[in-house]
């Protein structure tokens, strides 16, 4: 078992409140010192009372999910004797109504792409590499939409 903190910090400052006319805008503070700059996403709440350059829940949630499957896949592939000089991906992840009705994140889709430091996997080696990659990844274990790896 391990503990994961994330501060989150929103003030007010002088905007009205109760007419919903305050900023989404807000701040993620991790426990290595990092801080980001998020809010709501621009398709939820619109500009100015959602910062578009700041990172939305959504687009944290499809970070997390990429994030944790390429770390999987990278100590997989070493262990299996295979070198990646480098490992991109475009993670997406589909907001829409689930099957109860709730707003959701449904789909979580991965395209990895990844140059070889040397001899590549075939096909089918590299679909499992990825498999197992998706089943050890417990960012991916705990979401109840679907995560699909594409490419």
């Amino acid at each position: 078992m391990s503990l994961h903190v994330a501060e989150i910090a929103w003030t007010r400052g002088d905007a009205a409140f109760l007419d919903q006319g305050y900023s989404r805008a807000h701040v993620w503070r991790f426990d290595g010192g990092a801080e980001l700059p998020a809010s709501s996403a621009p398709t939820s709440v619109a500009p100015p009372l959602s910062d578009p350059t700041a990172v939305d829940p959504e687009e944290a949630l499809a970070a997390a999910v990429a994030s944790c499957h390429m770390l999987f896949f990278l100590a997989l592939a070493a262990k299996a004797g295979f070198v990646i000089d480098r490992y991109d991906d475009r993670a997406e992840a589909l907001l829409e109504r689930d099957d109860r009705g709730r707003m959701s994140v449904t789909r979580v889709t991965l395209r990895p792409r990844i140059v070889w430091g040397g001899a590549e996997p075939d096909a089918g080696t590299l679909a499992g590499l990825h498999e197992q990659a998706h089943r050890l990844c417990y960012i991916a274990n705990s979401l109840r939409g679907e995560v699909v790896v594409e490419g």
